[in-house]
């Protein structure tokens, strides 16, 4: 058994925490007494801590086996960064802008053990392809993920399973995606195209900066990620944003200066924000298609996950959260703990850590099919 600390009582953090908490001691920390209260209900132990304080996380964190990160992405990279100078082990899904591999060095002086951007994606489809780039000559590497509500809501018909303004980031940061084997950088919400994805059906893909990690550590020549939506949502994104509402350059209003992507954050989250006990899905299909045994082969994976009402989970933090906890119990167990910074793909290429991911995913009802042709 060992003693855990998750950064972060959010949604996901909190049903990460009560995973582990299965297994494991368990500490959460977050600024938000409201967000700690319904952990301390349930014997998790709960800290009140300021999570952007990267001195204080260097304290707080000393005496624990391994530290979960599931802070916004704003504050990732100086958590993450902090929790390694601890020497504590890392498993961490804020999906921070900075290059993880910064922090390289620093993780093997310290002996740490740090996976990054460990969720269900970028995560799983991460996994996949590592464990696929060590058995065959990869051509073509693609993925399309979304999470969304069951009920459609006008203006947005949509719901933010986290942080609006990192769900904002997916907007507005330049998509970067690999064409012919160079990196290729287009605007984020371009090349919409309309998708069926049973049982929902019609869906919009459009383009956004997911591939992350993989721009440097896989040798493919084509490789693209794209975020779905409810059709028309990404229209009205795209006014938002060419309107100046994401951008965060401070403006001055009635002589209070402002950043438009703050206040516009601030508007939506009452928009986009999930009520107690509704219903949402997460949809994930990753095609993988390449020489293997001297064959054409496609790989096609699929994941639809729901709301779990017996646990009151959400499907985001189930496939997110339980992806990370995964990991973690790698590391924990001895199973992978090389020091450094390793994404997930490098997880995945490692004997046997691609399988104990999908079952420990299976064992929680969240079940990803996969079809050979």
């Amino acid at each position: 058994m060992a003693n855990i600390l998750v950064l972060g009582a959010g949604m996901v953090g909190g049903a990460m925490a009560l995973d582990l908490a299965k297994q494991h001691t368990v500490t959460s920390a977050d600024i938000s007494a409201t967000a700690l209260l319904p952990l301390a209900e349930q014997g998790i132990n709960t800290i009140i801590a300021d999570l952007s304080q990267p001195s204080h996380i260097t304290k707080l964190v000393k005496g624990y086996d391994l530290v979960i990160g599931a802070v916004p992405g704003f504050l990732g990279f100086a958590m993450a960064k902090a929790v390694i100078e601890a020497g504590v082990n890392l498993v961490d899904i804020s999906f921070f802008e900075e290059d993880p591999f910064e922090l390289n060095k620093l993780a093997q002086e310290r002996g740490v053990t740090a996976i990054v951007d460990c969720g269900v994606a970028p995560g799983l489809p991460n996994l996949l392809v590592g464990h696929h780039h060590q058995n065959m000559r990869i051509a073509n590497f693609e993925y399309y993920v979304g999470g969304l509500p069951h009920k459609r809501q006008w203006p947005y018909e949509y719901k933010a399973p986290f942080s609006p303004i990192d769900v904002l980031e997916e907007y507005t940061r330049p998509a970067r995606m690999i064409a012919g084997g160079k990196v290729v950088t287009k605007p984020a919400l371009s090349d919409v195209e309309l998708m069926d994805f049973p049982p929902i059906g019609r869906l919009e893909a459009f383009n956004s900066d997911g591939l992350r990690t993989l721009l440097r550590t896989v040798d493919i020549k084509h490789m693209k990620e794209k975020t779905l939506r409810y059709p028309g949502h990404i229209r009205l994104m795209e006014v938002l944003r060419e309107t100046g509402f994401f951008n965060k350059e401070a403006i001055d209003v009635k002589g209070v200066s402002i950043r438009p992507i703050d206040l516009t954050s601030k508007l939506l989250f009452p928009f986009w924000k999930l009520e107690p006990q509704e219903r949402e899905f997460t949809l994930l299909k990753v095609i993988v298609e390449g020489e293997e045994e001297k064959k054409q082969v496609r790989y096609t994976y699929d994941l639809y996950d729901e709301y779990d009402p017996a646990t009151n989970t959400s499907s985001m933090a189930r496939t997110t959260g339980y992806t990370c906890t995964a990991a973690a119990n790698l590391v924990l167990s001895g199973q992978f703990n090389r020091p450094g910074i390793y994404p997930p793909e490098l997880i995945g290429a490692w004997p046997g850590c691609l399988d104990f991911v999908l079952q420990y995913l299976e064992e929680r009802g969240v079940r990803l099919s996969v079809r050979k042709e």
